[in-house]
């Protein structure tokens, strides 16, 4: 059985970028995906939710913001399995389909090394998760360390509508 999902994984990093990039498709977030992110959607307010699958507020976090993306189509949803324990693909790719994200762009931590992958999206980051960083149009972060409130999002989403005004 781990064979098979050694092989699954090692199949899905091996796709050509444009492959990896489809609808639904887990992308390996591996050295340099931080910079891809972040060029991809500049201009974009984009919500980034860093979760795991052993992670209990993770659990009940995910469809809340499953439902916000719904609500919220025009700020980019991207999703970032960041768990210490090895990814399996196939229950990152459940909890996000349960939770109504297949749709986002969503990514798993694939490097061995999480520290090096941690510090290039936050030098100061050790780790915790869940952790969302809301990033603006302009570029400007704002980090919520733990769950994130749905009111503190659907605040952070109107002022970037108010902006485009």
């Amino acid at each position: 059985m781990k064979r098979y999902l050694l092989a699954a994984l090692m199949l899905l990093t091996s796709l050509p970028s444009g492959l990896a990039s489809e609808e639904g498709a887990l992308r390996p977030f591996e050295r340099g995906s931080w910079q891809q992110v972040l060029r991809s959607h500049a201009g974009h307010p984009t919500l980034v939710h860093f979760w795991g699958v052993t992670c209990g507020p993770c659990k009940i976090e995910l469809p809340q913001l499953g439902q916000f993306m719904k609500d919220h189509p025009g700020i980019d949803m991207v999703t970032i399995s960041a768990d210490l324990v090895p990814n399996l693909p196939a229950a990152t790719r459940s909890m996000l389909d349960r939770a109504g994200l297949a749709s986002a762009e969503n990514w798993f931590f694939s490097d061995g090394f999480a520290d090096r992958l941690r510090f290039e999206i936050d030098p100061a980051w050790q780790g915790d998760i869940p952790r969302t960083m809301l990033i603006a149009r302009d570029g400007t972060v704002t980090t919520i360390e733990g769950s994130a409130e749905i009111a503190d999002l659907q605040k952070w989403s109107d002022a970037q509508v108010a902006a485009t005004r």
